[in-house]
């Protein structure tokens, strides 16, 4: 049987692509190619750290306040410095940090009300 063996890219729409990019780009390092995006490779993620595929039920909370049905989540190296940086380009950091035994998360929304978990994985 064939079977999946990871995430192969997040894919949504923007009334306006390119400066979600740049937004992007200025406020989190992505480096990104207007025509395929951001490409993440495996040897550039942090040690414990893994990309989780989850199915949410329709009536959650949890992308709030994102009227969205979709919530992205990325895997940063200082979740704090990447708050920080979100606030001071505008985007609104929502909720508290949390921490679990497997690293700290913090949220987001995005300059196109897309809601987004940044996660910090433990460090070995």
């Amino acid at each position: 049987m064939a079977k999946v063996l990871g995430i192969g890219g997040v894919f949504f729409k923007s009334a306006d692509p390119e400066k979600l990019l740049k937004w992007y780009e200025k406020r989190l390092g992505f480096k990104a190619d207007p025509q395929s995006g951001i490409t993440f490779l495996p040897q550039d993620m942090p040690e414990n750290s893994l990309t989780v595929w989850s199915v949410f039920p329709a009536t959650t909370t949890y992308f709030a306040p994102s009227g969205k049905e979709f919530m992205f989540n990325l895997v940063v190296d200082d979740l704090d410095g990447a708050l920080q940086q979100i606030k001071e380009g505008g985007g609104q950091v929502v909720g508290a940090v949390d921490e679990f035994d497997y690293g700290r998360f913090g949220w987001f929304m995005d300059s196109d009300g897309n809601k987004v978990e940044l996660w910090e994985p433990k460090r070995p």
